[in-house]
C-alpha cells in the first residue's frame, strides 16, 4: 500500500487508524476525494464519534414527539393539527474568526433545518457567551455577532424573539454563538431528507457552489489555534435574500407534493446532505459533479464536493414530476439542475466523465465511535468542595446595584432592540419582557413559549447537577409565561473530548441532562454538539467551561392567559412560590463582588420543581396570576429589582430564613418562582398552592417609587432610579 496517503490522513480530518478504517471499507486505498469525504462525514461535527454514544442515553420518545433525532431538526405535536419544528446548532468557531460571517450563516443554516421539514420558520432565540466585555476583542466579536444574527434575521423577516448572553473570561478567544429556530407546520406537510425510491431524480437548488466554506465540517472539529485566521475560507458567506426565495419555493413544492425528500446542505456540503438522504433511505445515488453550477472556475471534484457555501437546497423528486418542480423553482428565479438519480447498489459514486469516487453509502455515514474513561480534575472538585467563607457585605444595597450591573445579569436591551422581533405579527411578548418568548399559532388559540438556558459556572463545578439545572431553569423559564414545559433541543459546548477530564463533562452532563428531562417529561428531539472549544492561558490550553445550552419549548393552551415578570398594579400582593433557602455555592454574586467561583452549585429536587412550576402554571391558566419571574442568577433580590425596573413601581418586601442576609438576598437556590397579583384574587390563588403543596411567602406589596427589602437585623432601600440605571448602562456602554 503507498504510505503517502495514510501519511496525510490529518489532512483530510481523520486519523491513520480512521484511514485504515476507510481502507478497509473500500477493500482498497481511497484517492483523495473519497479520502476528503469520508473525514469530512467522520468529523465530529458530521459523525459525533465521540458523542454518539452517549447520546443514545437521552430520553427522545413521548407521545407528542413526532420527529425525534436523526433529521434535519425535531418536530413535536401543538394540537389542532399544529406542530412545531425546532433544532438548536451552534456556529462557534467560525465566529470566533469572523463574527459578522459566523453568526449570520449560522442563523441562515438552523433556518433552513426547520422549513426542510416542510415548517416555515416564524422565531429564532440565540444563546451567546463572550469573554469579558472589559477586553476589547470581546466587545469586537459582541458588536459582531450581533451584527451578524440582526442583519440575516431582519433580512429574511424571521423574529429574533428571545435567547440569553453571559461573559465569562473562558469564551475570550472561543466564543459561544448557538442559534435556536423554531417553525410551524400542519401534521400533513411533514416532510423528510430522503431520497426515496430507486430511480427518483435529485436536483440541486439555490446559490451556486463556490470555495467559500472549505472544511468548514473538519474546522469545526478541530482546537482553535494561532493558525486560524488563516481558515477564513472555512468561514462561509451568506445571502439572506436568496435564502427568502429558497424558503418560499421548498414550501411551495412540498405543499404541492412535488419532493419526496429535503435537504439542506450544511455541514460538508453535497457530501452530507446527499450521502445523508441516501443513507436514510438504505439506498445508493450517482452524482454527476460535473452539472453543479459554479461560481468560480477551476474547481476540482473535491471542492465541489466539500465546498458549504450558504442557501443551497437540495430536493428529491420523482422523475415524473421533475418538470414541474423545476417550473416552480424557476417561478421563484432560482436556479436548479438535476444532479443525480438514486440507485440501488448502495453506493455514493461521484461521476465527472467517470467515475472519481465510489463509496458504500453505510460505512460513510457511520463514523466509528469512541467511549473513554472520563476523569474529573481534581483541582475542579477542591473547588465544588471549598467551603464558602467571605465576609458580608457592609452595603448590600451597593452589592445588589454591583449584580444588576454585572454584564450577565445586566438588560440585554441594546442587544435585542437591534433586532426586528415583531415581524410576522405572532411574537405576544417582546424580548425583556418575560422569562420566555411567547408566539401565536395564527388561526388557534394555542401558543408556543421558547426560552434558552445553561449557566456554565455550574456545570463546571458540578457538570451533572449543572445539567439538571439548565433544564430545570429552561422549563421554569416556559411555565413563567403559562406554558407547559413540552420538549427540548440541545447544543453541548464542551473542549476537547480526547481529554479524560473534558470527557468526563460530557458524559456527566449527558446524564444531569436525561434524569431532568425524564423528571420534567421534556423529551430531546435533536440539536448538535460542538466539542475542541478552547483558549489559551499562560500559555496551556484550556477548554471553556462546559456548556450543555438547553433549548425548550413549552404549550400554551389559550394564548391569551399569559403572565409576563413586570409589576404592575399598585397594591398587589408579592408571593415567594418555592424555599428561601439562601444556597451561595457557585453563585454570580461570590464571582462578582468577591471573586469566588467555588462551591455546590445549589441543590435541586426534581419532582418539587415539577411542582412548583405546575402550580404557577395553573395559576397563570386560571386566570388568577399575570406576573411571574424566576430566580436564577443574583438570587431572590436581583428578581425582585428586574420585576421592579420592568414594571416601573417599587415594593416594600420582607424576606425571612435562619440564612445570613447575604444568601437569602443573592443566593441561587433553585425551584422558585416570584408572583404577583391582585389582592381580590389572593384568596383563590393561595386555596390553589395549598391544594398544589408547594410552600409559599407573602412578601409584601407593589408600590411607590424605592425597592425596600427587609431582611433580619435590617433592610436595604433603593430608587427605582438608581436601580434602572445599574442594569441598563452596562451593555449600552459596551455597544457605544
Amino acid at each position: 500500500m503507498d504510505t503517502r496517503l495514510r501519511d496525510r490522513a490529518a489532512d483530510f480530518g481523520l486519523s491513520p487508524e480512521e484511514f485504515d478504517l476507510v481502507v478497509a471499507a473500500l477493500g482498497r486505498q481511497p484517492n483523495a476525494l473519497e479520502a476528503a469525504m469520508f473525514g469530512a462525514l467522520w468529523s465530529e461535527h458530521c459523525g459525533y464519534k465521540n458523542s454518539r454514544p452517549l447520546l443514545r442515553r437521552l430520553p427522545t420518545q413521548g407521545p407528542q414527539v413526532l420527529q425525534g433525532p436523526g433529521e434535519n431538526a425535531g418536530v413535536v405535536d401543538a394540537g389542532d393539527g399544529w406542530a412545531i419544528a425546532f433544532k438548536m446548532e451552534s456556529h462557534n468557531h467560525p465566529s470566533a474568526i469572523e463574527p459578522v460571517q459566523g453568526a449570520a450563516t449560522g442563523v441562515g443554516g438552523i433556518l433552513r433545518d426547520i422549513f426542510a421539514m416542510g415548517a416555515r420558520p416564524v422565531a429564532v432565540l440565540d444563546s451567546l457567551r463572550f469573554g469579558e466585555l472589559t477586553n476589547p476583542r470581546s466587545r469586537y466579536l459582541l458588536a459582531g455577532v450581533i451584527h451578524g444574527i440582526a442583519s440575516y434575521g431582519n433580512a429574511i423577516g424571521v423574529p429574533t424573539v428571545g435567547g440569553e448572553i453571559s461573559f465569562h473570561p473562558c469564551y475570550q478567544e472561543n466564543p459561544l454563538v448557538n442559534v435556536m429556530a423554531i417553525g410551524l407546520l400542519r401534521h400533513q406537510d411533514l416532510q423528510r431528507g430522503t431520497v426515496g425510491t430507486v430511480g427518483n431524480k435529485l436536483v440541486y437548488v439555490g446559490s451556486k457552489t463556490g470555495r467559500d466554506g472549505l472544511g468548514g465540517a473538519v474546522f469545526a472539529s478541530a482546537d482553535l489555534s494561532d493558525h486560524s485566521e488563516a481558515d477564513r475560507p472555512a468561514v462561509q458567506v451568506g445571502d439572506p435574500f436568496m435564502e427568502k426565495l429558497l424558503l418560499e419555493a421548498c414550501l411551495e413544492a412540498i405543499a404541492k407534493g412535488l419532493v419526496v425528500g429535503v435537504q439542506d446542505m450544511g455541514a460538508a456540503g453535497l457530501t452530507s446532505s446527499v450521502g445523508e438522504m441516501a443513507h436514510r433511505a438504505g439506498l445508493g445515488v450517482d452524482l454527476f459533479v460535473d452539472k453543479v453550477p459554479r461560481r468560480e472556475t477551476g474547481m476540482t471534484p473535491l471542492e465541489v464536493m466539500l465546498s458549504e457555501s450558504q442557501e443551497r437546497m437540495v430536493l428529491a423528486a420523482r422523475p415524473d414530476q421533475e418538470e414541474a418542480l423545476r417550473a416552480l423553482l424557476a417561478h421563484w428565479e432560482l436556479d436548479a439542475v438535476t444532479i443525480g438519480e438514486v440507485k440501488a447498489h448502495g453506493r455514493f459514486r461521484i461521476l465527472d466523465g467517470t467515475v472519481v469516487a465510489d463509496l458504500p453509502v453505510k460505512a460513510l455515514n457511520e463514523a466509528p465511535t469512541y467511549t473513554r474513561a472520563g476523569v474529573e480534575d481534581p483541582e475542579i472538585k477542591a473547588r465544588r468542595e471549598t467551603v464558602i467563607e467571605v465576609p458580608v457585605p457592609r452595603d448590600l444595597g451597593q452589592a445588589l446595584l454591583m449584580l444588576l450591573s454585572s454584564p450577565t445579569i445586566a438588560s440585554k436591551a441594546p442587544v435585542y432592540i437591534q433586532y426586528d422581533h415583531q415581524v410576522m405579527t405572532n411574537s405576544v411578548v417582546i424580548p425583556g419582557q418575560a422569562d420566555a418568548a411567547v408566539l401565536r399559532i395564527k388561526g388557534s388559540r394555542r401558543g408556543i413559549a421558547a426560552s434558552t438556558d445553561c449557566n456554565p459556572r455550574y456545570c463546571y463545578l458540578d457538570p451533572y447537577l449543572g445539567a439538571k439545572h439548565a433544564v430545570a431553569e429552561a422549563a421554569r423559564n416556559v411555565a413563567c409565561v403559562g406554558a407547559r414545559p413540552w420538549a427540548i433541543t440541545n447544543n453541548l459546548n464542551f473542549g476537547n473530548p480526547t481529554r479524560k477530564d473534558v470527557y468526563y463533562q460530557l458524559e456527566r452532563a449527558v446524564e444531569g441532562l436525561k434524569d431532568a428531562c425524564l423528571a420534567l417529561n421534556t423529551p430531546v428531539t435533536g440539536g448538535n454538539v460542538s466539542l475542541y472549544n478552547q483558549y489559551r492561558a499562560g500559555g496551556e490550553l484550556r477548554s471553556i467551561y462546559p456548556t450543555p445550552t438547553v433549548g425548550m419549548i413549552g404549550l400554551l393552551d389559550d394564548v391569551t392567559r399569559y403572565a409576563t415578570l413586570s409589576f404592575k398594579r399598585e397594591g398587589d400582593a408579592v408571593l415567594l412560590i418555592g424555599e428561601n433557602s439562601g444556597e451561595l455555592g457557585a453563585s454570580e454574586y461570590l464571582a462578582r463582588l468577591h471573586g469566588l467561583e467555588a462551591g455546590r452549585p445549589p441543590s435541586l429536587d426534581l419532582e418539587r420543581e415539577k411542582a412548583v412550576q405546575d402550580a404557577v402554571i395553573a395559576l397563570i391558566s386560571a386566570g388568577l396570576c399575570d406576573t411571574a419571574h424566576d430566580c436564577s442568577e443574583g438570587g431572590l433580590a436581583v428578581a425582585l429589582a428586574e420585576m421592579a425596573i420592568a414594571g416601573g413601581r417599587g415594593a416594600t418586601l420582607e424576606l425571612s430564613g435562619e440564612a445570613r442576609p447575604d444568601a437569602l438576598l443573592f443566593g441561587e437556590a433553585a425551584s422558585r418562582i416570584v408572583v404577583a397579583l391582585p389582592l381580590e384574587r389572593l384568596a383563590p390563588a393561595l386555596a390553589l398552592l395549598n391544594q398544589a403543596g408547594v410552600p409559599y411567602t407573602n412578601l409584601g406589596s407593589v408600590g411607590g417609587d424605592n425597592l425596600t427589602l427587609a431582611y433580619p437585623g435590617a433592610q436595604l432601600r433603593l430608587p427605582l432610579a438608581d436601580l434602572a440605571t445599574a442594569f441598563q448602562q452596562p451593555l449600552k456602554d459596551a455597544l457605544a
